[in-house]
């Protein structure tokens, strides 16, 4: 069965469903309000207010001098920015070079005195001498007095020193702010050469340390025919400066042929027969045993180290 068409509705009530359509409900565009026409034709009245939106009203023009402020603010607040973010390493890029800075200027500084008069040589001090006299060691390098520490020249001190036959080797100490020390080796001799000059004292290198008339005391004859530029008088050098104390105050000479039948006389009468200088420490101590088991014996043999052959 067919569904009947509506019935038309009265112009009232479709007055009313127009006023309450959900058109008209839903909230009207942000912009200039146009005013509704009315039924009537007439104009509005000329005392009426015009009600504008926001997009309709007018803004002053913008000038160049608002536009360069405007610049200006938002540099000034991004460096603002910059500087707020770049504290912390600008903090450490200070503390770093100012490190820097002081450390430069302290070295600078040091260097500077160093070779200023300010550390001058005012005083020569010679340490480690027994035989040489010292007073004789500091009138020789008086020519470092009023230099510099930092400029004092080794090649002039190593000239004077060269005058002392008896120093080994030396060692030049710097002590601030006036102070020069020097400490030296003295040459350990180890006996005297007989020639037509006289005595020749020598070390164990065959350095001539001095030459007299006479022999010296306590100082043992040296023997050997090949000179003191062979391997006997080399070996000859090394077993008397590795004998001990008490030994070595008796020993009045020392022979050899070859570096390995070094001969030692001492002033009891007794002869020993060394051998080579290997093993020198414990010769002493064979030697030692066999003379206090047979003190009157007239010679021992000790250069098989191991045993001693008492005659």
């Amino acid at each position: 069965m067919r569904r009947p068409p509506p019935l038309p509705s009265s112009p009232e009530s479709q007055g009313e469903q127009e006023y309450a359509s959900p058109s008209v409900l839903r909230p009207a565009r942000r912009g200039p309000s146009v005013p509704k026409p009315s039924d009537s034709t007439s104009a509005p009245d000329e005392g009426a207010d015009v009600v504008t939106g926001e997009r309709g009203a007018e803004t002053p023009p913008t000038s160049t001098r608002d536009v360069w402020r405007a610049a200006r603010a938002r540099r000034k607040a991004l460096r603002a920015e910059i500087r707020r973010f770049t504290q912390r390493s600008r903090r450490r890029r200070i503390i770093w070079w100012s490190s820097i800075g002081a450390v430069v200027l302290l070295v600078g500084g040091s260097v500077a005195a160093a070779y200023s008069p300010l550390f001058a040589v005012e005083r020569i001090t010679v340490a480690g001498a027994s035989t040489l006299d010292p007073a004789a060691v500091e009138a020789a390098l008086s020519g470092q007095l009023g230099t510099p520490l930092a400029l004092v020249d080794s090649s002039e001190v190593k000239a004077a020193l060269l005058a002392f036959p008896l120093i080994e080797t030396y060692a030049l100490e710097a002590r601030p702010p006036h102070d020069l020390t020097v400490r030296i080796v003295e040459r350990t001799p180890i006996g005297v050469i007989r020639s037509d000059a006289g005595y020749t004292l020598v070390d164990a290198a065959g350095v001539a340390l001095s030459t007299t008339s006479d022999q010296p005391a306590g100082q043992p004859l040296i023997d050997i025919a090949a000179g003191t530029d062979s391997t006997a008088f080399e070996s000859a050098g090394l077993v008397v400066r590795s004998l001990p104390a008490e030994l070595r105050a008796q020993l009045t000479g020392v022979s050899a042929s070859t570096a390995d039948d070094v001969t030692l006389t001492l002033s009891s009468g007794l002869t020993v027969v060394w051998g080579s200088a290997e093993k020198s420490a414990l010769k002493s101590l064979v030697l030692e045993k066999a003379l206090a088991a047979k003190p009157d014996a007239a010679t021992v043999d000790v250069s098989s180290a191991e045993t001693a052959v008492v005659g």
